[in-house]
Order: C-alpha cells, then sequence, then structure tokens
C-alpha cells in the first residue's frame, strides 16, 4: 500500500533550517553542516562503500512516485511572483524526476524540466493536494520535501504514514523548529527505529 513519507535532517535543538533563509543560503544561516552526512553518504554511495547513512540515504530515495513541497523550499522568493525567471535551486535537471507539488498561494503555469520532473503550483486542500499525487505517483510513494511548515501541516492532519528525521550534532538556536505546532497530531506517531552513525541518529516515527 502507498505511503506518505518525510525524510528531514533537523539540528539537536529540533531547527531543520536557520534564520535568514535567502538564495545564497537556502537553509539559513548557522546550519552549514547540517547535511554534512547525507553528502558524505551520497560520496560513499558512489565510492560503491557501504554503510548506515549509505543504507538510510538508499532507503529514503526507494519507491517514490510523487513530491510535495512548500513554496519555500523551491525557492526564496516570497509573495507575487515577480517574474518566473526562478526554476529551483536544483538547476535544469532536478533529483525528483517525477511530478512535484508546490504549495503556494501565488500560482503559476506547471514548469516541466529535464529528468521528468514538473513542478506543479497549486492553492488546492493539502489532503486533495495528496490525493492528486498518490494518483500520479501510480501505486509508489508519496514523499514531503519540506520545508517545516508543510510537513507540520501534514502532520497535524495524521497523514505522514513514515516519518525519517536525520539528527545531527548541530545546535542553531533560531530557525524553523520542525516539531512546534503540531498539538496532540505527533501523539499519533510512535518511535519504531532508532540507529546512530558516527556522523548523525536516525530515528523512524510511524503513524500508529
Amino acid at each position: 500500500m502507498s505511503k506518505l513519507r518525510a525524510n528531514l535532517t533537523i539540528t539537536l535543538d529540533g531547527f531543520t533550517a536557520g534564520p535568514n533563509q535567502r538564495e545564497e543560503a537556502p537553509f539559513g544561516d548557522g546550519v552549514d553542516k547540517l547535511h554534512d552526512w547525507m553528502f558524505a553518504a551520497m560520496q560513499d554511495r558512489e565510492d560503491g562503500k557501504t554503510g548506515i547513512d549509505v543504507d538510510f540515504l538508499r532507503r529514503s530515495e526507494e519507491n517514490l512516485g510523487a513530491t510535495i513541497m512548500g513554496r519555500n523550499m523551491f525557492g526564496p522568493v516570497r509573495g507575487p511572483w515577480q517574474n518566473e525567471d526562478w526554476k529551483g535551486w536544483w538547476g535544469e535537471n532536478p533529483p525528483y524526476h517525477h511530478p512535484v507539488f508546490v504549495l503556494t498561494h501565488h500560482l503559476r503555469p506547471d514548469l516541466p524540466m529535464d529528468g521528468g520532473t514538473t513542478f506543479h503550483f497549486t492553492d488546492a486542500p493539502i489532503e486533495e493536494v495528496l490525493k492528486r499525487a498518490f494518483e500520479v505517483a501510480d501505486g509508489k510513494d508519496v514523499q514531503i520535501g519540506g520545508g517545516a511548515a508543510t510537513v507540520q501541516q501534514y502532520l497535524r492532519a495524521g497523514l505522514i504514514d513514515e516519518l525519517h528525521l536525520v539528527i545531527a550534532p548541530l545546535v542553531v538556536g533560531d530557525g524553523e523548529r520542525l516539531l512546534d505546532n503540531i498539538g496532540t497530531g505527533i501523539q499519533g506517531y510512535e518511535v519504531t527505529e532508532v540507529v546512530s552513525s558516527p556522523a548523525v541518529t536516525h530515528a523512524i516515527l510511524t503513524k500508529r
């Protein structure tokens, strides 16, 4: 059965991003090392090496047919689009290679990219967006790409089936904290797996 999954790296004090997110610093200030574990795992995989982080990276990429993300994850532009030149952080061939639904109050035409990625900009309710995502995923899973506010919406609604948190040994003190503004929604989840590597700790939360 298809699932809705989320995979996010957070600091030890619970932030997915620091303050002052902008084009030059997509994750804000003070979090330069937040995703070092992932880049190291990607290099290890390319070199044919194995390990805890490589295994969790592989698992996070398996069986995905669509992605949902917030407007801020797509780019640094806020408010109405001044133009449509911005096409995301990832260049002409984004890493998704499947449909991506961008939640936004400011619509723009669909944006097809190289490699099979098409960005669809939508202001529909999150439940409707998820239904569309499952339809185009065609039996595969759907992932929430971020950021924190988007994941919070789906957690509050109890719609995420599996949440993979990667906890990095880093504190930032300010920014976007993932598990704020959820209320009792988090009580519907249990920790089903905790594994530490030399770099980070992986925790899997599963909907009861």
